[in-house]
């Protein structure tokens, strides 16, 4: 099993894009340009990977006005690894419908929410599960996953969460709401290859860049052979283009051989 987890205060990337691969997964971190003005990363990442029970696990955060919040999230979830791990290899549909609920009692423990008073910031926060021909997500903010795949990009479908605005998990958090704000849903993977691809928002917000379309993220993959050198030519682009927010980037290919939904009348 592979397991990763990072924050931008540990290690920023300004001027120096980071490219890690795991097998089919790709972790791409570049903290901004210094000439822009970027001197710290406020991101973070976890990413747990278990071949043998074929699902990736993947958090990002993209934090502001300190990276506390981001930190607070990937502490506690790496503290809740066990737990995670147990639900995460559990049986469809256990595994999603318990991930539901847990992922709610973490963020609604009040020990928890005690904490996030006390931090400097906000973040948002976006989780994919990946299990089978299936994926869950489960999202707070800004950030965004993307499901490439030939037949969804001919229905021009590429982006699966809707970004959301003023919605953090911190000080200023929506679990301290009366009605907590969020986003999650579920999808089937099509037959054949599906690349899934989440970002924080430096790289759709970049200047001279129009990666705020997904169709050119897509293109970047389609033309490049190597997985890794797509990732890391999408950071080169906006280090080039003098973006100044930091991006972290988890992108992998899925190969699904069990047929997808297809309309009666086909």
């Amino acid at each position: 099993m592979f397991k990763f987890s990072w924050v931008g205060s540990e290690t920023h990337f300004v001027d120096l894009p980071h490219i890690q691969q795991f097998t089919n997964l790709a972790i791409g971190r570049f903290g901004g340009n210094s000439s822009a003005g970027q001197y710290k990363n406020e991101d973070g990442c976890i990413v747990w990977l278990n071949k043998e029970q074929d699902w990736e696990f993947v958090m990002i955060l993209d934090a502001h006005n300190s990276s506390e919040s981001a930190e607070l999230v990937v502490e506690t979830f790496v503290n809740e690894e066990y737990n995670l791990i147990t639900i995460l290899n559990k049986s469809l549909p256990d595994a999603f419908n318990e991930l539901d609920d847990y992922i709610i009692q973490i963020f609604q423990d009040p020990h928890f929410l005690a904490r996030c008073r006390k931090v400097q910031g906000e973040t948002a926060c976006l989780i994919v599960f990946r299990k089978n021909k299936y994926i869950w997500w489960f999202s707070v903010g800004d950030c965004i996953l993307h499901l490439f795949h030939p037949e969804l990009a001919n229905m021009h479908q590429y982006q699966l969460n809707q970004r959301n605005f003023y919605e953090w998990i911190g000080n200023v958090n929506t679990f301290e709401m009366e009605v907590p704000c969020y986003s999650t849903g579920r999808r089937e993977l099509r037959k054949g290859l599906n690349q899934l691809f989440v970002t924080t928002d430096g790289l759709t917000e970049c200047p001279h860049t129009s990666f705020d379309n997904p169709q050119e993220i897509m293109k970047v993959f389609d033309h490049t052979k190597s997985h890794s050198n797509a990732v890391r030519h999408l950071l080169k682009e906006i280090q080039e283009n003098g973006v100044r927010d930091s991006t972290t980037i988890v992108s992998w290919n899925v190969n699904i051989d069990k047929n997808a939904s297809e309309p009666s009348n086909k």
